[in-house]
């Protein structure tokens, strides 16, 4: 089954089945592959099946499609490709149809030698033509019996392994494996019996043959698990009625039950459960004893058992996985808490000494450190506040509200605001509005917010430095396809090795005043525009953060072409 892998992007990790002929790709939730990634167009692609295989359709996309890092509109696809569409990138897949080569250090024995003339005709006992083999493998009705049952038997190995190799979910890999079975083993009934937490048998993945009676139980006989689970062997019970160890089971003479396989599922570690398969007698063949050959031959035992070992082996992990998982999620809700409660401790901290400064004002009657304590109190309740705000836009997924949006009045109100805070703190601000940045499609209050977030933590860098300077400036790249806003100071810089962990969350070089979200947050914000937060620094001279923001948005047409408007490059002194 051909099959999407995102191994970038938003959605990584996620993958999606490619079930129909024609498989439409895009950011919107109607699309058999929906992802997450606002750059990716509405209905961005197509995967259509054809005579030859597969192959790709761009439609129309707003930022295109690359195929192997080249731009395509219709292309073929092999398995291993890689689209990227976005900030996403799929590999497409058809199943492992490439072997590594193999080296051997004995292939350098090995010599051609001519031999004396002789009859080799004499010699020959058996003759085959050169495209026998093609024919096997064509039309396997010319094969003897036995290459047809090994044939058969190693395409469904090789089809369990393929489907345990990318099921993570227990009972839909369990039912596909099933399926396979049915295919290769002439059971009329068959299910996986798996323990559970406690260790329990719980039935999985039960099926009937077409044509037998859906009604009736499957009977599943307690002693032939108990053994087989207790001996680790699987076994073949081909003449239940006649076999002396299970005569005295009831329910395999009360439900009819002629032949049974059931082989442990042993995995790496230990047996997590068993496969189940019988044929059963008609009544007429249990009245008369006249049973012919049966349907099960040893060779099904040594495949069952085979195949049952690769679905115990895939069970594990994918127990592992969930665990791992599981654990890792546990770890992350321990530590946000912990972060948070910190911040949360020090900003009550600050509402109770403000609230004690409130009650001896009022005591005393002083209206001054009244003023000072309902201050106090006021700038923790915002701190709170912010908290809240930032925390709710982490973790929730939305959609920018994307408008035409000035770039320069954004700056210039973000800077308004700040001013009083950076004038008390010593810090010279220049600004330089930008040419082409009027109409920049983008969610106004998000990207005021990012910024606002830069500038503020560009002034905290800057307390108490010399000469300190917080530069601002609008800009239109050169080819009109990105607008950004440059934030620069002049401040003490950021470690190499610090730089990708200021946007992880709760990590802040503020101490007790900062939360550690602002930068996560804003990074999370212009990445749902399609954009990015870049970062540059060096120790002792400064820092630079650029908002990156897309001209033509997932969202809305291209700017410059709804206005008319061409780039124009402003210079940056750095």
């Amino acid at each position: 089954m051909p099959r999407l892998i995102v191994i970038r992007g938003v959605d990584e990790g996620k993958q999606f089945e490619l079930t129909g002929a024609t498989v439409t790709i895009g950011r919107h939730s109607a699309n058999a592959v929906s992802l997450h990634d606002t750059q990716v167009s509405r209905r961005h692609l197509e995967v259509r099946a054809g005579a030859h295989g597969y192959e790709l359709v761009d439609l129309g996309s707003g930022n295109g499609t690359l195929l192997n890092g080249q731009p395509v509109q219709v292309a073929p696809l092999r398995s291993g490709d890689a689209i990227t569409i976005g900030q996403s990138v799929l590999m497409f897949t058809v199943g492992r149809n490439e072997m590594p080569a193999l080296g051997n250090e004995l292939t350098e024995r090995v010599r051609l030698r001519a031999q004396p003339d002789q009859d080799l005709n004499s010699a020959i006992v058996r003759t085959v033509t050169a495209d026998a083999g093609s024919q096997i493998l064509s039309r396997p009705s010319v094969a003897t019996d036995w290459v047809r049952t090994r044939l058969a038997s190693l395409a469904a190995l090789y089809e369990t392994a393929e489907v345990v190799s990318h099921i993570l979910d227990v009972d839909q890999l369990l039912d596909a494996v099933m399926n396979l079975v049915f295919k290769s083993v002439d059971a009329d009934h068959g299910c996986f019996m798996v323990r559970d937490e406690s260790g329990r048998l719980i039935p999985k993945a039960v099926r009937y043959r077409e044509g037998t009676n859906r009604q009736e139980e499957l009977a599943v006989s307690h002693t032939i698990v108990d053994h087989v689970i207790h001996e680790k062997q699987g076994v073949l019970v081909s003449d239940v009625h006649n076999d002396d160890r299970f005569s005295g089971v009831e329910s395999l003479h009360r439900h009819n039950i002629r032949e049974a396989i059931c082989v442990p599922m042993k995995g790496r570690r230990e047996v997590v459960g068993v496969l189940f398969l019988d044929t059963q007698s008609t009544l007429k063949q249990v009245v008369t004893r006249g049973l012919d050959t049966g349907k099960f031959t040893e060779d099904h035992l040594h495949l069952a058992s085979a195949i049952a070992h690769q679905a115990a082996i895939a069970v594990e992990e994918s127990r592992y996985h969930e665990a791992l998982v599981n654990a890792e999620r546990l770890a992350a809700v321990g530590q946000t808490i912990a972060a948070l409660s910190h911040h949360i401790k020090n900003i009550m901290q600050g509402v109770r000494f403000g609230a004690d400064m409130v009650r001896t004002a009022i005591k005393e009657s002083d209206t001054d450190l009244l003023g000072k304590g309902w201050k106090l109190v006021e700038r923790n309740q915002s701190r709170i506040d912010e908290l809240i705000l930032d925390m709710l836009s982490y973790s929730k997924e939305r959609e920018p509200a994307v408008e035409p949006t000035d770039l320069n009045k954004l700056c210039e109100d973000v800077l308004e605001i700040i001013r009083g805070r950076a004038t008390d703190r010593g810090v010279a601000i220049e600004w330089r509005p930008g040419i082409g940045v009027s109409v920049v499609p983008c969610d106004t209050e998000g990207i005021h917010r990012a910024a606002l977030n830069l500038v503020s933590n560009a002034i905290d860098a800057l307390e108490d430095h010399p000469n300190a300077k917080l530069s601002v400036q609008a800009i239109l790249e050169p080819d009109g396809t990105w607008a950004k806003i440059i934030v620069m100071d002049n401040g003490p810089g950021i470690p190499t090795d610090k730089l990708e962990d200021i946007f992880r969350p709760f990590v802040s070089t503020k101490g007790s005043r900062g939360t550690g979200l602002g930068l996560p947050v804003s990074r999370k914000i212009v990445r749902e525009h399609g954009g990015d937060i870049l970062v540059q620094s060096v120790i002792d001279k400064g820092s630079k953060f650029t908002i990156r923001l897309p001209m033509k948005s997932a969202f809305t047409g291209d700017a410059n072409a709804a206005t008319g408007l061409f780039p124009v490059l402003l210079p940056l002194e750095e």
